[in-house]
This record gives C-alpha cells, sequence and structure tokens, in this order.
C-alpha cells in the first residue's frame, strides 16, 4: 500500500517564510553594518598621527561672547601642542557663528591661540560653516587658494573618523591627531555617547553625503 501523498504547502506560507528570511536578513545586516561602524569609529578614535602637515586644522565648537567652550578649548590646546612640536606652521581655525553671536568660532579659536602664544601670522580663521560638512569644505577652498593640500585634524577622538572621511572627501590629505581632554572623553558616559553619535552621523553622511551634525550633549 503506497504512502498517503505529502500535503502541499500553501504558495502564501512559501511566500511568507521567504518574506520572514529577508527581514531576518535585513536586520543582521543592519547590525553588522551598525556595529562594524562603530568599531571603525573606536579604531580611528585610538589614533594620534602626528605626521608633518601643511596645517593643523581645529574644528570649531560652540563659545561664549568670544570665550571658548570646554570642548573648544580642549581641541584648541590640542592643536597648540601640535604646533609646539613642529607638526605644522599654520593653524586653521574654522566655524561661523550662531545668530545674535558677536564672533565667530573661527575667531574665538584664533584670538584663544593668540593669547596662549600662538603667533597670529601663524593662524588663519576661516569664519565659515555651521556644522562639520559645511566647514570642512570651507577649509578645503581656503587651503587651496592657499597651496596647502594636507592637514592633521584635531578635533573630539570620536569625531575623527567621520572629519576625515569628509576632509578626503573634500580633497585634502587628512589624518587626525584628537584632544585627550576635556567633556567628551571624560567619562564612560560621554565616551558611549560620542561612539553612538558619530556611528549615526557617519553611517548618515556615507549614505546621502549630506549635513549629518546631531546635537552635543556631552557638556560645554
Amino acid at each position: 500500500m503506497s504512502p498517503p501523498p505529502a500535503p502541499r504547502r500553501s504558495l502564501g506560507a512559501t511566500v511568507g517564510r521567504w518574506v520572514t528570511r529577508l527581514v531576518v536578513g535585513a536586520v543582521l545586516m543592519g547590525i553588522v553594518l551598525v556595529g562594524g561602524t562603530a568599531v571603525r569609529v573606536w579604531q580611528v578614535a585610538r589614533i594620534d598621527d602626528t605626521t608633518a602637515a601643511d596645517a593643523i586644522v581645529v574644528l570649531g565648537a560652540a563659545q561664549y561672547d568670544g570665550t571658548p567652550s570646554s570642548v573648544f578649548e580642549s581641541r584648541l590646546e590640542q592643536a597648540r601642542r601640535l604646533y609646539e612640536q613642529g607638526v605644522a606652521s599654520t593653524i586653521v581655525t574654522v566655524g561661523g557663528k550662531q545668530d545674535g553671536d558677536e564672533y565667530t568660532e573661527a575667531a574665538s579659536g584664533r584670538n584663544f591661540l593668540i593669547d596662549q602664544g600662538v603667533p597670529g601670522a601663524a593662524i588663519v580663521a576661516v569664519e565659515e560653516g555651521s556644522d562639520t560638512l559645511l566647514s570642512v569644505e570651507a577649509v578645503s577652498r581656503e587651503m587651496h587658494n592657499r597651496g596647502l593640500h594636507s592637514a592633521v585634524l584635531v578635533s573630539d577622538p570620536w569625531h575623527s573618523l567621520r572629519t576625515r572621511t569628509m576632509a578626503r572627501d573634500a580633497g585634502l590629505d587628512a589624518w587626525t591627531a584628537p584632544t585627550r581632554q576635556g567633556p567628551a572623553v571624560i567619562t564612560r558616559e560621554s565616551q558611549l555617547h560620542g561612539i553612538t553619535r558619530e556611528t549615526g552621523a557617519l553611517l548618515w553622511y556615507q549614505l546621502t553625503h549630506f549635513s549629518s551634525d546631531f546635537q552635543y550633549t556631552a557638556g560645554q
């Protein structure tokens, strides 16, 4: 006696299984992409490349009536140290101003560095940029106009990979030597916040090539 025929699988059940597999696959790919990007942000944050460059570029941050915030001051102090080590003979400060501000980030950074003993002739203030992408593009234009092509970028460690990616996309030969002090690195909470923030911002930039700055809350 022959065995009974196997029950046929319905088309709906088959489609449902494929949809489930696709969804699970997409979720796993997303996890790998986000996790891999976060690891890369962390890896580049650990790099301190003090190879000689045409310029030291300091990414702007908040300033208050000409006084750099603690985040910005930490970046400027790192730039001053690199200048004194002979990494470059030019420091570029960059950043515009918010409505109602009297000073730009670039100008307040330049004034701070002069007060710390850096010659004014060694500092170029690029008073443009309301986010990282616009600032980097403005710096690239100014540097190329001056015949400068390589830059060591100074920002917070977690900001390094995105800043370097944007600078290279803008035509600069760029590497990073971030600050190791200040609110962005002082606590585990601020470090986790920075990595999470930069992972999302970098993924957004890579997908769209639009500005991708999110609000910074680690402290000013």
